[in-house]
């Protein structure tokens, strides 16, 4: 190659370059900028969000929305560790048996493979129901008001089990076979040999599992009575601080009491902040497997 070509070549591949960072930069800034709407929302006070709208910088710092948030922090950060408890062990147990199905599932030497997977992914077309489910739950498990109603619903999902079974089968089968030549069971198999090969699969599975957990409010609305104010979760709990505000808006409305200037938008932010930030920081940790378990899944299925 001469230097004419070489020369060309370094010059295509520096507008590839440019270009694509460009693009790239745009995409995250257009994902920032909601991000900042919602932070500048949050200290802006209501009166200025209902003059000006939301902005890029406040008019105004104004951290009312924050006060009347955190108004009651013990309660608070009860909601946070029950919340953080059930996103640790929730996700951790859902692996580990989402896991041991998908490489049942997998392996080539069980005649009834088929069968199973059937049977699991015919879960997914019907369904019994909100009533019947909640039946089971109440009447017949005796879930209710108990940190399992909160643990168990979001805990296996068919949709995953099928995900890692695809990933698991890009394993190659002679390294199974090798352990087993040496001695090895099915269970140390999976744990020592399958388990750390699929972690790219497993942090993508993790991920939904953990954020699942984490923006639950609903099984805390059906099996949470409100005299069980310890099982609330941190999504339930900001939902009712919603649902009362609006409720003390309407009679302030229907009885003319004015109790002065209460937070209205700015609270949402405010709560926006509150309950994603720490499930934000996760990602990080876990992206390069992240795209890694997308990627391969996208390949093989």
């Amino acid at each position: 190659m001469n230097a004419a070509a070489r020369k060309k070549m370094h010059a295509d591949r520096l507008l590839l370059n440019v270009v694509g960072y460009l693009l790239v930069g745009l995409v995250a800034l257009a994902c920032l900028i909601p991000l900042i709407v919602v932070i500048s929302g949050s200290l802006t006070s209501e009166t200025h969000i209902l003059e000006d709208g939301f902005r890029f910088w406040p008019k105004a710092f104004d951290t009312s929305a924050y006060a009347f948030a955190l108004k009651e922090p013990a309660t608070l950060l009860r909601s946070y560790g029950l919340t953080i408890s059930l996103t640790a062990v929730g996700t951790l147990a859902g692996l580990f048996i989402s896991a041991m199905a998908a490489y049942v599932l997998q392996r080539q030497d069980f005649h009834w493979r088929s069968g199973f997977a059937f049977y699991f992914y015919f879960t997914t077309l019907f369904g019994g129901g909100l009533v019947p489910w909640y039946i089971l739950m109440v009447n017949y498990l005796h879930l209710k008001n108990t940190y399992g109603a909160l643990l168990l619903p979001p805990m296996l999902s068919v949709f995953y089990i099928l995900i890692l079974r695809t990933f698991m089968r890009s394993i190659p089968e002679a390294i199974t076979e090798s352990a087993k030549i040496d001695g090895a069971g099915d269970f140390t198999v999976f744990v020592r040999l399958i388990l750390p090969l699929s972690k790219p699969g497993l942090a993508t599975i993790g991920l939904f599992t953990a954020l699942n957990y984490w923006n639950d409010w609903f099984n805390s609305l059906l099996f949470i009575e409100s005299s069980s104010e310890k099982l609330y979760t941190l999504q339930y709990l900001l939902y009712r601080s919603l649902g009362n505000l609006e409720g003390v808006r309407r009679i302030m409305e229907v009885t003319g009491l004015n109790v002065g200037p209460l937070p209205g938008e700015n609270l949402k932010m405010a709560l926006a902040i509150i309950a994603t930030g720490p499930i934000v920081l996760l990602y990080p940790f876990v992206q390069r497997y992240f795209v890694q378990g997308l990627t391969i899944g996208a390949v093989k299925g």
